[in-house]
Order: structure tokens, then sequence, then C-alpha cells
């Protein structure tokens, strides 16, 4: 009975399996030209890149010549780095990679999308090429400068240079590695994803954009400006000339570019130059257009200076109230003289607190999730990221004054005294030399604070004019006052 049963049920999978390989091939051809179609950039780079290393090298497939000279002219260490990790991942045996295993390589690395996995792949990229699972502070130093050179070469203002950006570097150097010559790559990934993961992201959108995009212009000098999201924000009115000691910017460049990376995509987000209008659009097209829709750098604009304003809570409070958007604070504290501090530096401390929403005076804790507080000198470190972490009161009473940043209010990460004249971090008292408070909201969010400033400067000076009645000036204070002083008939025309 089973065999019975088993004879028609092995005709009926033959006879399946048999039309399934003739439909496979009646449709193969038109598979193979239309399934594809996502790759066909990469293989016409593959077959340009063949031919380039046949004809100056004679050599059947890619070298590592042809690469960079032919797709990052300008970056010849990413493409060496670049080349290296496809040439030890497709486990060539030769000098070069042939066609297809760089075809794969090239497949697969266009098809890294999470962020974890992309810095983990850059990180190894840089490790050392005898070592691939140890990494140096040198390749950090080359991996961060890397990503900065990229970001600067295609700011929004043309191509920056800051005179910073070894301090800059060398802080985060020194807090990753703690005097250690040799870390894990395994731990430099999670070290980076804590702190600045979204630096590298930038870099991995370039070279995206040159391996899908290079084949239609190999021989032609192109912008490759067009596949690069601008991550880091234009500083309005930003210092000029040479910084010295005394008055070196509280935020370069190179600062704001660390920033950008490790902040959340709400202080740095590009803003719509336009939207496109939704008559007789579809949710699709509307989507499409929006990718073509010209995207405008986040502008930070400085609200607040002490070094021009003055320092002082009430100066604080004049520039930096009203304006309803991100904002950044920088503290600069001076140098204490105590046995208690282990730092060599000569470094001044450098404090930034992160305020996602406008400040207000409150005896209650603000703040949204995007709430941060970093220190960006000697080292560079992120202390802590939270909700309602942020604290700022001087009239209230009965609560402390001044301003604060910590989750825990018993024992905050900053302490700010009600006169701004000192701060207390880490159980240690600094003096408090500088502030700055740059806006990080759109140009909207700039002019409403200016709008909110002209009404309350108009309704100030209405109210110094307001004249009294004769009721009203019999019970008035200044009436009294006067006859104190002397004066018992304020107008001598009455007599």
């Amino acid at each position: 009975m089973g065999a019975h049963m088993s004879q028609p049920t092995q005709n009926h999978n033959q006879n399946h399996n048999q039309n399934q390989q003739q439909s496979q091939q009646q449709t193969g051809s038109g598979d193979v030209h239309d399934a594809p179609a996502n790759l066909m950039p990469v293989d016409k780079l593959t077959k340009i890149l063949v031919k380039k290393s046949h004809d100056h090298d004679g050599i059947n497939g890619v070298t590592e010549k042809s690469f960079t000279v032919y797709l990052l002219p300008k970056y010849p260490e990413l493409a060496k780095r670049l080349f290296h990790y496809f040439f030890v991942q497709s486990k060539s045996k030769s000098q070069y990679i042939s066609s297809t295993p760089f075809r794969l390589q090239c497949e697969k690395f266009l098809g890294i999308m999470d962020d974890a996995a992309i810095v983990e792949v850059y990180v190894k990229m840089f490790c050392e090429l005898e070592q691939e699972d140890m990494m140096n502070p040198d390749g950090l130093r080359m991996l961060l400068m890397t990503c900065y050179k990229l970001s600067m070469d295609h700011y929004s203002e043309g191509p920056q240079m800051c005179f910073m950006i070894h301090r800059t570097l060398n802080a985060v150097i020194n807090s990753c590695f703690h005097s250690k010559n040799k870390l894990s790559s395994s731990y430099i990934t999670r070290w980076l994803e804590e702190h600045c993961h979204r630096l590298v992201l930038p870099m991995h959108r370039y070279c995206v954009h040159i391996l899908s995009t290079a084949w239609r212009n190999v021989n032609v000098d192109s912008n490759d400006s067009a596949g690069l999201e601008l991550a880091t924000p234009v500083l309005e009115n930003p210092p000029t000339g040479l910084p010295s000691q005394h008055s070196a910017p509280l935020l370069p460049v190179s600062q704001a570019w660390l920033l950008a990376g490790s902040l959340a995509p709400l202080y740095s987000r590009p803003h719509n130059a336009s939207s496109p209008s939704s008559s007789g659009v579809n949710l699709a097209s509307m989507q499409f257009l929006s990718r073509l829709v010209c995207l405008l750098p986040s502008h930070w604009t400085m609200l607040y200076c002490s070094r021009e304003h003055g320092l002082g809570a009430n100066r604080f409070l004049h520039h930096v109230l009203a304006y309803r958007g991100p904002t950044l604070l920088l503290l600069q504290g001076g140098k204490i003289d105590s046995h208690i501090v282990a730092e060599t530096s000569n470094e001044k401390l450098l404090i930034c607190i992160a305020a996602p929403s406008e400040w207000r005076e409150s005896h209650l804790y603000a703040g949204g999730p995007e709430s941060a507080v970093l220190q960006l000198q000697p080292k560079f470190s992120v202390l802590e990221h939270a909700p309602k972490m942020l604290y700022l009161n001087t009239s209230i009473r009965g609560y402390p004054k001044g301003l604060r940043a910590g989750s825990d209010p018993r024992k905050p990460i900053v302490s700010i005294d009600e006169g701004f004249e000192k701060f207390e971090y880490r159980g240690l008292i600094y003096p408090l030399e500088a502030m700055e408070v740059w806006g990080c909201g759109d140009q909207t969010s700039r002019e409403t604070q200016l709008d909110i400033k002209k009404w309350q400067v108009k309704e100030a000076e209405r109210q110094r004019q307001v004249k009294l009645s004769a009721s009203d000036w019999i019970d008035h204070p200044d009436r009294y006052l006067l006859e104190l002083a002397g004066r018992p008939q304020y107008n001598n025309s009455s007599k």
C-alpha cells in the first residue's frame, strides 16, 4: 500500500522539478537582464578597472594603482585601506583582485547598512596591516583625520582648515587609549559607538557613492560632493585670524565637527530649502521629490559670548532666553591649585552642555532625551545623556539657584553658582573664565527670539512713559519718598 502510494508522489515531484527547470530556462535570460539592474554599476565599474589595469600593468584584474587613481585620487590612504580590505576579504593569493571576487566584495560592501557594522568595518580597515585586530594611536588618528578631511573638503562654505584640529584629535585619542600603545579593534569600535560613532558615517556614505557612480565618469574630473550629506554645521561669524592663548575660540570648526558626530542628529540635521507642492502629487512622488530638494546644512549661531557681552547671570539670561531651539553651552574653567588634580595636560577644562529645547527658569529639571553633557578638553568623553537633566533658576526662592546639568539632582555633573563666577565639576571648584552659547535651530528660531527682544524693549519704554492720574499719585510710593526727602509738594504751580 505504501509503495503503491509513494510512486505517484515521486512522479509528481519529478514532473514538478522538470517544469520548474524549464520555466527557469525560459525566463532565465529575462531574470539576468532585469534582476541585477541594481548591480549594473558594480559590473561596469569592475570591467572598467580591469581594462585600466590591463592597459597599464598588463594584469587581468583590479590593481591597487588603478583602484586609487580612478576611484579615490584625492584620498590615497583611504584608497589603500579600502583596497587592502577587499583584498583580505577576497582571500586573493596574488597582488591583485580578480574581477569576480572584486565584484562580490563591492556588492557586499554596498550592502552594509547598520551603523555598528559600518564602524566595525572602518576600524578594522585602519588597524595595523600586520595585525588586523589591533590598532595603535596613529591608526585612530589616521581614521579620524580622513573623516575630518572628507567633511571639510565638502564644507558648504568651501574647503576649510582649522588650526586647532590637532588639539581636538589629541583629546579624542588620549581619552580612548589612556596612555596605551595598542588596543583591540573591538574595544575601539565600542568606544567610538559610545562617544562619536556618527563621525565615520559620512565617510562610508562617500565610499558608497564613489563605488556606485564612478563608472560614469572615470576619465572625467567630477564633483564628488553630491553623495555626501553635509553633517558639519556652518558657524555663523566664526573667529578670524590665528587663535592666541587668551582669545582662542571655545568652538572652532574642528570642535563643531566633533560635536556634530557625537550629539544626536537634532543638533546638526540639515534643513530643507523648500518643499515640493503636494497638489496632484501622490505620496511616492513626494518622497522621491524630497530627495531632490536642496538640503541646507545646519547653521550654528552665536547667541552669547562672555568675552563680548560680559560674564554674568543677567547677561546670560538676556541673550539666551526666548531662543526656541536646541543650544550648546560651553564652559571654560581656569586652572586650580590643588594636589588632587592628576591632569598633566596644559589644556584648560572645557565642558559642553547640550540642551534640545529652549532654556527656561524653573525649580524643576527639564530637557528631552537628547540632552547631554560632554567634556571636550583636555580629554574628550560623553559624560551623560538622559532626559530631565537641565536646571536653571535665578529668581525662585527656596530652591537652589544657578545652572545645573545632571540626572541626579543631589549630585549633578556640572553646577554653576548663582553669580556665574565659578562652577563645580567632579567635586572640584573651577573659576569660570569664559562662556559661549550657540543656537542650533533654524533661522526661524533666531528671528523669533529677536522679535521677542524687540517687543520687550518697546514694552519697557512704554511702561516708563506711563502718565499717572491725580488719584493714582496720591497713593504712589514715589510721592511718599519725595515727602521724606523734604519736598511735600511735587508740583509748585498748584499754589
